[in-house]
Order: structure tokens, then sequence, then C-alpha cells
């Protein structure tokens, strides 16, 4: 089975439309933030120390597909569940689903990659594969 850890978030008024529900991109926003989560929760270091030790300068996404089966509003209190259904070569799938009380709200999956900087191109990326202290870590 696969860690999951569980990241919080509040529905603040500013998240939500004049309708009171949750403006959709926030839901990515917030899922970008919990999947940051999951690798702290795992022991990951920040960006900034996996650069160093392994050259992995974060985890960009590559490709999403969400289902909304619920609305949430200004006050709700959200659990984001995250795990990684799938490590591949360069890239793993993260799985996401969020729920209010017994309410599944959003389930989403993503593919990222681990990037690394483009040698001779201070701009540019390039996928890694992923390191296995950070395999090792979120297993």
């Amino acid at each position: 089975m696969a860690k999951e850890i569980v990241y919080t978030q509040r529905v603040e008024f500013g998240d939500c439309d004049p309708a009171r529900i949750v403006w959709f991109p926030n839901f990515f926003r917030w899922i970008d933030a919990a999947s940051r989560h999951f690798f702290i929760a795992c022991g990951v270091p920040d960006w900034n120390e996996t650069e160093k030790l392994w050259g992995v300068i974060g985890t960009p996404l590559v490709d999403t597909h969400a289902k909304f089966m619920k609305t949430a509003s200004y006050g709700d209190v959200l659990q984001i569940h995250v795990s990684v259904a799938e490590w591949r070569g360069k890239s793993f799938v993260q799985r996401y689903r969020i729920v209010r009380g017994d309410d599944a709200i959003m389930e989403c999956e993503e593919v990222r990659i681990f990037a690394a900087r483009k040698e001779g191109d201070a701009t540019g990326i390039r996928a890694v594969p992923a390191p296995e202290e950070i395999r090792r870590l979120c297993e």
C-alpha cells in the first residue's frame, strides 16, 4: 500500500466566486501545495537542499486529470489525501482525493517529473530519474 499523507486546507471567502463556490483553480493551487507537503512529510529536504544533494530543483507538473463531485464554500475544512500511485523512470503519478468529512469533493491525478537544470542553460530544465533516496523515503 502506498504511503499517504493528509494536507488540511481551510476555504476562505476570497477563495470563492460570487456564488460562494470555490473557484476551481484554487483546487489546483491547493493540490500543488499538498504535493510539496507530501515530500516534506516523507522526510525529503526542501528543493534548495535537494538541488545540492541530487540536482533536483522541483517536481513540475506535465499532465493532470481532475473530477469534481461536489462544491465547497468558505468555512469548509478540506482534507487533501496525497499518495504516489506510480513511480516511473523520470516521472511519477501523484493521486489526490479531496474530502470534506464524508463528502468526496474532488479527485485528481497528476504526472510530475523530477527536474534538474539544463547544463549551460540558466533557465532550462530537464527531466532526471527519481533519486533512489527520495523514492525510498516516499514508499
